[in-house]
């Protein structure tokens, strides 16, 4: 079945007047932060070392993350969103006008003041943008939006990293950088006002207005939450500890490793933005329009080659009398392996980070997701931080080369992603069933839509290869708990994904009497939870490529617990390497087609094992 491109979602209300809004306000915090970066270091009379005012502005922007997050995630609950979105951005007006005196009269106070102010703007702009989207997104577009808006902010970053840069060349800098923030402010605005409206989620909301308290109580709040969200919250903000070194040293690494200029530096923030923004894009095809965690493994295990790879491509440069520019680096062909390492970095940067954010929001409960966004917020300010006193300690107390930095935090890399993956098991699952259902068999889904997105519901499936469950629970939005023979639900590394899925092994009654009484227990507290349970009623493997008989224990399920019955089919799957087909081979039918078809649901009174029988055989037609 074809779906829209997540880029449709840029034609519609519920979306595109909130992208344009944070893309906005992304630009013009990198435009006005860049530019006072610039104005200190080139245009201002200052007295001392200038890099302390520099280090001044890293610390007064990051701030108030540490200090109104939690403030802010209590705003994004008690107030409706779309409104909140406007009273920020009319603050932003007033704060780039502050900005623009500051420049227009060369009065650094007042900058700096701006600069603060703005970062307070992002702090209570976070937890509101990313709370906002699951209101305004169906389920199958949260990766896809989730995805534009990273695209949108790594592209706005760079666009006003650039812009600085040009503005700030010029001899009648302030009035240009004045009116630029100011009027960039006013069109963030003019589009928040067609934000559709977004109810508050919880209006009764007692605000505490001690921020240090609060902090902590919001911290807890969402380190707290299900060991999935806990720890993608760690992972995404391990992710900007990873990031803020890489971004950090870039410009210290072109002038260092690749003896370049600006340019240069301007070059790889490209090269790193387009690859984040790319790896955001594809993010939504790779998982099948669903918040698909199988990613975050993938995109981790990249993180880690291509740092590896970066340290070990580093060096080798000659050294001109003049600095390289762009053109220059471009002209040596080793420059061409550093920056294909700097974007196969963006590009995983944008497999781990989309699937995160989509998770902790899919998965957080309305009225408390706003608060769990802006404990994210505060983590990831932490880390940031911590990753200069890192960076510091390695660089200049161990003596470390910048590409040294890049091979310890990729290494780094593999330890922490290793913990998250251990308490979190689910994250290594998916990853082992996306891989499988995106190397050795393309899946194609026809009417999977039927399967309801709430509420219990038993599937019924034809079973022909080992793998049958993890193709399914591949394909489907929502968890499902697999009924299936023990004997298979024991087989070696397929058994840590069965186990971690919820599956119930089931035996023959003249098996393991205990097996089979248990199966169905935990069958029927699995349906009275609202959850989706599948079964192979043919109850083994095809031998032949034909099915067998159902058997009755669906009958006995629907006893004990009524609930619809959708019957299901899978179609391609007879001489592939996990079937029982004695011609196969582990070559023959790499990347074959694998269809998965589901029917119109069946009533409870016509559930008998030959009707569902038949319904299954109809959708599985001659294709075996």
């Amino acid at each position: 079945m074809s779906h829209p491109s997540q880029f449709t979602l840029l034609r519609t209300r519920r979306f595109l007047p909130f992208f344009i809004t944070q893309l906005l306000g992304a630009f013009n915090d990198n435009i006005f932060k860049q530019s006072l970066i610039l104005a200190i270091l080139y245009k201002l009379t200052i007295d001392g070392d200038r890099s302390i005012w520099v280090n001044l502005c890293a610390l007064l922007f990051i701030l108030p993350f540490f200090l109104f997050s939690a403030l802010a995630g209590q705003f994004g609950e008690k107030f409706n969103k779309d409104a909140l979105i406007r009273a920020i951005k009319i603050g932003e007006i007033v704060i780039m006008a502050v900005g623009a005196t500051g420049f227009l009269y060369n009065h650094l106070e007042l900058m700096l003041l701006a600069l603060f102010a703005m970062g307070t703007h992002s702090a209570l702009f976070g937890p509101v943008k990313y709370s906002i989207m699951p209101q305004a997104l169906h389920e199958d577009e949260l990766v896809g939006g989730n995805g534009l808006v990273e695209m949108g902010t790594f592209l706005a970053i760079l666009a006003g990293t650039i812009g600085a840069g040009i503005m700030m060349s010029s001899t009648h800098y302030a009035p240009v950088v004045a009116v630029a923030i100011v009027g960039v402010a006013v069109l963030g605005y003019l589009a928040s006002r067609s934000i559709p409206r977004a109810a508050a989620s919880t209006p009764q909301l007692r605000l505490d207005w001690n921020i240090f308290t609060q902090s902590w109580a919001t911290l807890r709040l969402g380190l707290g939450q299900t060991p999935a969200v806990s720890r993608s919250i760690v992972g995404n903000s391990w992710f900007w500890f990873v990031g803020a070194i890489y971004l950090t040293q870039i410009p210290a690494y072109a002038k260092e490793w690749l003896y370049g200029d600006e340019t240069v530096v301007t070059l790889i923030l490209t090269v790193f933005s387009v690859g984040i923004a790319l790896g955001s894009m594809l993010c939504e095809k790779l998982s099948g329009r669903k918040v698909e965690i199988g990613l975050v493994p993938f995109g981790s295990f990249g993180l880690t080659v291509f740092g590896l790879l970066l340290w070990w491509h580093s060096g080798g440069f000659p050294q001109n009398v003049q600095a390289n520019d762009w053109l220059a680096v471009l002209g040596y062909g080793h420059a061409w392996w550093v920056l294909f390492d700097i974007l196969g970095l963006g590009v995983f940067g944008g497999f781990y980070i989309v699937p995160l954010y989509a998770l902790i929001q899919s998965r957080t409960a309305e009225n408390e997701r706003a608060r769990v966004i802006a404990a994210n917020n505060i983590l990831n300010a932490l880390f940031m931080v911590v990753s200069a006193i890192v960076s510091i300690l390695l660089l200049s107390v161990a003596n470390l080369s910048i590409p040294e930095l890049f091979l310890v935090v990729s290494l780094l890399n593999i330890a922490v992603n290793t913990y998250i993956f251990k308490i979190v098991p689910e994250f290594t699952m998916r990853f082992i069933i996306w891989l499988l259902s995106h190397s050795m068999y393309r899946v194609e889904h026809r009417n999977l839509d039927i399967i309801p997105d709430e509420g219990a519901a038993l599937l019924v499936c034809n079973h022909v290869s080992f793998v049958d469950a993890l193709l399914i629970g591949g394909a489907v939005r929502r968890p499902i708990r697999f009924v299936m023979y023990y004997k298979i639900y024991r087989l070696p590394v397929l058994n840590f994904i069965f186990r971690t899925a919820g599956t119930i092994p089931i035996a023959g009654r003249n098996e393991d009497i205990q097996i089979y009484e248990k199966a169905f227990t935990r069958i029927a507290q699995y349906l009275k939870e609202g959850e989706l349970v599948c079964i192979f009623p043919e109850g083994k493997l095809t031998a032949d490529g034909e099915m067998s008989e159902f058997r009755g224990g669906v009958t006995r399920i629907l006893e004990e617990t009524p609930v619809p019955v959708i019957p299901l089919a899978l179609q391609g799957l007879w001489g592939s390497f996990f079937s029982r087909d004695p011609n196969k081979g582990i070559f023959r039918r790499i990347w074959s087609r694998v269809t998965l078809v589901a029917g119109e649901p069946v009533a409870i009174e016509a559930a008998t094992p030959a009707q569902l029988q038949q319904k299954v055989t109809e959708l599985r037609g001659t294709v075996l």
